[in-house]
């Protein structure tokens, strides 16, 4: 299962890169694949294992403060002036990926070293702030990343484009992030009632 679940993360990793350059769109669904779906498989996959960083630094076993971390870099990176200022390019699309994928990847390792109710509340604060962050992208009365216009999929304007990059922000993420909670508080409470 760990195998699978780790082939499934690079698998993904790879898509995200594949469609990181697909106008707002294909940028966002990056972004989601990264920290949402490939984020958590990475992390399931090296658990307990010596690539697992919450075994040596247990500062890195605290869910809510890698939430507020990955909260931090999914924000910054979302700043209009600093999407502009990094352009479009293939080597800064890289690094945001790699600081999404870290983020997150980090925000899962502690939610499956710590305490459940801990780890349910880290994921209910993500799933909160991807829902802000997605809404207030796809809801923009103008095209806040005008510097991705240009590779708009499906001859979508710009403001569509920013628009159905928001909503894949919202499907993706927000729900990734909640399904993410509800499994790991179906477990506390199959473990209460087993103890």
């Amino acid at each position: 299962m760990t195998r699978a679940a780790l082939a499934a993360a690079l698998l993904l990793i790879l898509a995200a890169t594949l469609v990181a350059g697909a106008g707002m769109t294909g940028h966002m669904i990056a972004h989601m694949i990264a920290v949402a779906v490939a984020a958590p498989l990475l992390a399931y996959a090296l658990a307990g294992g010596p690539l697992d960083p919450t075994r040596r630094w247990r500062a890195l076993a605290n869910p809510l403060a890698l939430s507020v971390v990955e909260l931090a870099a999914v924000w910054v990176w979302h700043l209009p002036a600093l999407r502009q200022a990094v352009g479009h390019g293939v080597a800064a699309q890289l690094v945001e990926l790699s600081c999404f994928l870290l983020a997150g990847t980090l925000l899962w390792f502690a939610v499956l070293a710590a305490p459940a109710a801990a780890g349910v509340g880290a994921l209910l604060l993500t799933s909160m702030h991807m829902t802000l962050l997605g809404a207030l992208i796809g809801l923009a009365p103008r095209p806040l990343f005008p510097e991705m216009a240009h590779a708009a999929p499906f001859d979508l304007s710009p403001l569509q484009d920013q628009q159905l990059g928001g909503a894949a922000m919202l499907a993706i993420g927000a729900a990734a992030y909640l399904l993410g909670a509800l499994t790991v508080l179906s477990g506390m409470l199959r473990q209460e009632r087993t103890a």
